[in-house]
């Protein structure tokens, strides 16, 4: 039988075809508002650019054709690097570099003296693009004054709709975990890193957790639980501040010190996502689950 669809030329469908078409070949949602032209936007950074004193075009290599670059004014020798083009400097806001909307995180997650203004806070911040594309701010959920604390990397595309963490497929294994050491959901808390869902689940820039973890430590002052699990390898470098990966922190204890003084054991353990894909590791994480209960 024929599909009345994919018989047609897709460049000749009308509206409601192309809409039926996209369906049927995995589109689910939509990331903008409004469609972008990147071809023309292209152009326009080009143009710009080439307006620029000093400006050079390069070859398909990258190398700088003509003297233009070494004959560069002195006036502008200490003019500090060119303007970034959007999108090109690792998902910030061009106003800010990367530092500046730490600093602004920092300052803005010290100034909340509860979860509620943290979370008003981060709703407000401005600092990282991701939340242009993101549909939810996913904060956190559970017991606020819970002993134990579940921190993932970022929200999915479920959770990014809900504007909850874990209420996917690796949340519904996240649940029968804790209900494994006797735990249910409304008695920890979980939150992620990131508040904004990366566009198509893609991993999250160094730069883009740099400025988000102000937030996520303040989150965690705020609570003061007895212990953190880091839930993947992000999560783990972040708040254990190592550079090894998943497989060497799981199951590593450190103490996770808060800007009162008050501490929380922290260690790491395997995504829940991760053990859906490769369920032979599930045998560790059920060692991780109870040493985690022993401390608790």
């Amino acid at each position: 039988m024929s599909n009345p669809i994919t018989d047609f030329d897709v460049n000749n469908l009308d509206p409601f075809q192309a809409l039926v078409w996209q369906y049927e070949m995995g589109v689910d949602e939509a990331i903008a508002d409004e469609p972008l032209d990147r071809f023309k936007a292209s152009e326009s950074l080009t143009r710009n650019a080439a307006n620029r004193p000093g400006f050079a075009p390069q070859s398909p290599t990258g190398a700088r054709r003509g003297p233009a670059q070494a004959a560069r004014p002195a006036a502008l020798a200490g003019a500090g690097p060119a303007p970034v083009p959007p999108g090109a400097d690792g998902g910030f806001l061009l106003s800010d570099t990367p530092h500046e909307a730490r600093q602004s995180a920092r300052d803005a997650a010290a100034a909340a003296s509860n979860l509620d203004e943290l979370k008003a806070a981060i709703e407000k911040f401005e600092g990282c693009a991701l939340k242009k594309s993101a549909s939810n701010t996913v904060f956190g959920t559970g017991n606020v004054e819970a002993k134990l604390v579940l921190v993932g990397e970022a929200p999915g595309a479920e959770e990014d709709r809900q504007g909850l963490p874990f209420v996917g497929p690796s949340g519904k294994l996240l649940d029968a975990m804790l209900r494994s050491i006797g735990l249910a959901r409304e008695e920890v808390y979980i939150t992620n890193i990131l508040p904004w869902r990366p566009p198509g689940n893609r991993q999250p820039t160094t730069a883009e957790v740099a400025v988000c973890e102000p937030f996520v430590r303040r989150h965690l002052e705020l609570i003061g639980p007895r212990v953190v699990v880091c839930l993947g390898g992000s999560s783990a470098k972040t708040l254990m501040e190592e550079d090894r990966g998943i497989t060497r922190l799981r199951g590593t204890w450190k103490e996770l010190m808060f800007g009162d003084g008050a501490k929380a054991d922290l260690t790491a353990m395997f995504h829940p996502a991760y053990l859906l894909r490769t369920p032979e590791q599930k045998r560790l994480a059920w060692r991780d689950l109870r040493a985690i209960a022993q401390k608790l």
